[in-house]
């Protein structure tokens, strides 16, 4: 091997050895700067977005007093005595929104336990139905119907619709409004949307304005990107919470103490 050929092979390893320096580098200052990004806003002297908690092992934004998470099978077995009693710097869980019902037919196998234990825990719960894009919007209502029994003091119901399968735009709308009117007229309670806020923004800007909504949108400083108000903010996947052996989504209630009450159902069908 010639010394020229040394030469390359020896600055091409170099060169590669720099890159990786300068890549770990930039990857060790932007979770620096990520998780204390709040003292560094404070000391520039301007507002503080969000602050990174470690108990709970997420970024949770300031200026909201009212925090949750949303819960399914994929949790497994939750002990909520220590979900209701865990706190950290000031911030407790008061709201937990839990799967219920998929479809036609399907029920989440924990939402019973789940629908239990946050009822004598006295921790303020909603069920949701994962809607099915091309399947019947009054066979679905039905299914949840018969699974959900609300309770005085807990969320309204909410439909979690994420995607169109292989509908039109305006099928998905129609069967949308549909079970939404449906559970509305048999609980006497408007319910809630959940979406992505693109997928929301694209399908339900128009014509759905009466029914709260509750936004997915991650990584974004202290608020989700939409000029609609909002009631629910999903802001990460990514928490831990004792008592959930697995990451839970955490959420953020936009509104102060009294209109949270006034969410709350007060009557029951």
């Amino acid at each position: 091997m010639t010394k020229r050929r040394i030469k390359k092979i020896y600055l091409r390893g170099f060169k590669f050895f720099l890159f990786f320096c300068v890549l770990i580098a930039v990857l060790i200052t932007g979770n620096y700067l990520y998780r204390n990004r709040a003292r560094i806003f404070s000391r520039l002297g301007g507002p503080v977005p969000s602050v990174y908690y470690s108990d709970f092992s997420t970024t949770i934004p300031t200026g909201y007093k009212i925090h949750g998470i949303d819960v399914s099978r994929y949790q497994g077995t939750i002990n909520w005595e220590q979900v209701k009693q865990m706190e950290s710097n000031g911030v407790k869980l008061g709201f937990a929104f839990i799967k219920a019902t998929e479809g036609n037919t399907k029920v989440d196998h924990q939402f019973r336990r789940n629908w239990t234990e946050t009822g004598k825990h006295e921790i303020p719960a909603g069920a949701y139905h994962f809607f099915i894009p091309g399947k019947s919007p009054q066979v679905q209502a039905r299914n949840f119907i018969q699974t959900v029994k609300l309770r005085k003091g807990g969320l309204p119901p909410v439909l979690d619709i994420e995607k169109t399968g292989k509908v039109s735009a305006n099928q998905l709308r129609n069967d949308v409004k549909e079970w939404l009117e449906k559970i509305e007229s048999y609980y006497g309670v408007t319910p809630i949307i959940y979406t992505n806020i693109s997928f929301y923004e694209r399908y339900f800007s128009e014509g759905f304005e009466k029914y709260p909504i509750w936004i997915a949108h991650y990584l974004q400083p202290g608020k989700p990107r939409t000029n609609r108000k909002w009631t629910f903010w999903q802001h990460s996947e990514t928490g831990r919470v004792n008592g959930i052996n697995h990451k839970v989504d955490f959420n953020v209630f936009y509104g102060d103490s009294t209109e949270f009450r006034n969410l709350l159902v007060n009557t029951l069908p």
